[in-house]
């Protein structure tokens, strides 16, 4: 058995290190497999190095992992179909027609407002908001690494405040799993104080309205004024030739081939979260839900396109399967990204950060170190759920040591986890906010971060007088 110590924290750290310099992820990602696996072996790098290729074959034996990456295939498809067909192009032109969107800042505020509303899973609100205000963000001269900080920053920090989600069902479950008796009653305590994802939410309302460009944002959003969409040497998270790659007569481009789909993903989403927890929705399984949704979906998408004679089979699988392609980077990084996670488990990383400070921290400043120390974990691992699974018993058995309450201590955990999972350049739900604004990933880390630190430090404030006023 590994004892976790100083060398857990490498792995991680080398490859958030190498990602942010080189701004080769994959690569990044790999070697700090490969030191994780090594540090495991002894620090023998040749056996580590057999032992980094399983792990990156095992990630497929857990069925939620894979779901996942083969809903990230799925969803390039349904991408490339809604796009190829005219469904955005339709869009778009109903907005403008109805005068819904007629310059940058309506479009910011429906990426804002699409992800306040659909709230159901993280990964979803990214998709459904980047997939609809992209092209307006285009079109209007807005950044998309505008789009990707907007759309992030109404993802998880809405899904974590809402109990009847994947995310709520996680929550409560490894609270009730720390001897708690009313574990929905504590997770429901907590939501007032769960600070970074509240704080956030306000942040970019207000980040919107006043139209702030903080840093390498204010750049990006120079260059796109200037007709550059990207950097020069800059990698979009999607491939170029599935965007805007309508076909034929566009007066046949209507927005139903949009709204229908995406409204059926929507839909299907708590339907199948009834069905996987056997008729309880909070109990229902994420990932096999999110897979399900988005499979109805481009059924949904196939039918009506063939309802309206838009394209044939042959087409929509061609279509399909380009798509699917064009995603197929982003796979790849969520695959490694998964296999770090698994090997700074395996390491202890969590568990090691955490002891670290366990047993001297004076009470005032037990929450605010809990956001921290939770956001150092997320950050590291690139995982808000896996950080949940580290801090979550060990915030409360301190909580129930020390006869506090313990809705604060679950607050704390569950800030710092989105803070360090909203930062990381190697979390999921950071890629996917990369792909579906199909913006640079790395340009996307560097320009939100300076915002999620801004709201992280004003979180570490707001729970310091938290532990003030009611420890």
């Amino acid at each position: 058995m590994y004892e976790p110590n100083l060398l857990s924290i490498a792995p991680p750290l080398l490859a958030i290190i190498l990602a942010i310099t080189t701004r080769q992820v994959i690569v990044s990602l790999s070697v700090g497999i490969l030191i994780g696996y090594s540090i495991l072996d002894s620090v023998n790098p040749l056996s580590g190095l057999a032992l980094a290729i399983e792990g990156v074959v095992n990630v497929f034996s857990d069925a939620g992992d894979t779901r996942v990456l083969i809903f990230t295939l799925v969803i390039g498809g349904l991408i490339a179909t809604i796009e190829k067909v005219g469904g955005v192009n339709g869009f778009i032109s109903l907005l403008e027609s109805k005068s819904w969107v007629d310059k940058p800042s309506k479009a910011k505020w429906l990426a804002y407002g699409t992800g306040i509303v659909v709230f159901i899973e993280s990964n979803m609100t990214l998709l459904v908001a980047g997939s609809i205000s992209r092209p307006l963000f285009d079109r209007y001269k807005v950044a998309r690494e505008k789009l990707a900080y907007i759309i992030d920053s109404t993802s998880a920090p809405i899904c974590i405040m809402i109990p009847l989600n994947a995310w709520g069902a996680l929550i409560i479950s490894l609270t009730e799993s720390s001897n708690i008796e009313n574990p929905l009653q504590v997770f429901i305590a907590a939501i007032p104080f769960n600070l970074y994802p509240i704080i956030v939410v306000l942040f970019s309302a207000f980040v919107i309205w006043r139209n702030i460009n903080i840093g390498p944002m204010r750049a990006a959003q120079a260059r796109t004024e200037e007709g550059q969409l990207l950097w020069p040497n800059a990698t979009p998270m999607v491939d170029p030739s599935i965007l805007n790659a309508q076909q034929g007569d566009g007066s046949k481009d209507k927005a139903r081939f949009m709204i229908v789909p995406i409204f059926a993903m929507v839909f299907a989403m708590p339907v199948c979260l009834y069905i996987t927890g056997n008729g309880v929705i909070s109990e229902g399984s994420g990932s096999t839900s999110v897979l399900w949704s988005v499979l109805f979906a481009l059924m949904v998408a196939w039918f009506l396109v063939l309802a309206y004679k838009r394209s044939t089979v042959d087409e929509l699988m061609h279509i399909f399967l380009k798509g699917a392609g064009g995603l197929l980077p982003v796979a790849v990084i969520l695959l490694f990204a998964l296999a770090l996670g698994d090997v700074a488990n395996a390491l202890g990383t969590g568990i090691y950060v955490a002891s670290l400070v366990e047993d001297t921290i004076p009470a005032i400043l037990l929450l605010p170190l809990l956001f921290l120390i939770s956001g150092v974990i997320a950050f590291s691992i690139g995982s808000s759920w896996g950080t949940f699974a580290i801090m979550i018993p060990l915030a409360i058995q301190i909580s129930l040591a020390l006869d506090f309450n313990s809705a604060l201590f679950l607050a704390a955990v569950l800030s710092g986890s989105v803070f360090g999972d909203h930062a990381s350049p190697i979390s999921d739900t950071t890629v996917v906010a990369s792909m579906a604004s199909a913006t640079d990933h790395i340009d996307h880390v560097r320009t939100q971060l300076p915002y999620a630190l801004i709201a992280a430090g004003i979180a570490t404030i707001g729970f310091l007088l938290v532990g003030m006023f009611a420890l």
